[in-house]
């Protein structure tokens, strides 16, 4: 899985990388694939809709399971990737960059130090597969 170093990330998998002064663009991360999550639909927002941080933007729909999609920054949507909603194999393939969601004005740009750096994100991503697949320990012999 890979976590890149020139972003931030979300606790709820996303991430984000700034592109302008007060514009970012938003994706998935590696995640989803590395739970083998096969996604079949996404719902994204129209340009010009505002949101806060923290509201839920749009989702993600697996087979199994659809998952909120939750906006890391206040602002508003000026930019929305067509090709997605076009294609979302993207969402699979490259997440990092064909496959990025929208671009957001943000209006409080302070809020992207509430965000995780790669490092962190990494940690936060071993504690969840830890817990998905719990370490095998090998008992010493006496």
């Amino acid at each position: 899985m890979r976590i890149l170093e020139d972003r931030l990330y979300t606790e709820n998998h996303l991430w984000v990388k700034k592109e302008k002064k007060k514009i970012v663009r938003v994706g998935i991360t590696d995640f989803f694939s590395a739970k083998e999550i096969e996604i079949i639909n996404v719902d994204l927002p129209e340009e010009g809709e505002e949101y806060e941080k923290d509201d839920v933007f749009g989702s993600i729909e697996s087979i199994e399971e659809e998952f909120n999609l939750v906006m890391p920054v206040s602002g508003v949507i000026v930019s929305v990737n067509e090709k997605v909603l076009d294609d979302v194999d993207l969402l699979n393939e490259d997440p990092y960059e064909e496959g990025w969601l929208v671009k957001i004005e943000m209006a409080n740009p302070s809020e992207l130090e509430e965000l995780l750096p790669a490092e962190d994100y990494e940690l936060k991503i071993a504690e969840e597969f830890e817990e998905v697949v719990p370490e095998k320990v090998s008992e010493e012999e006496e």
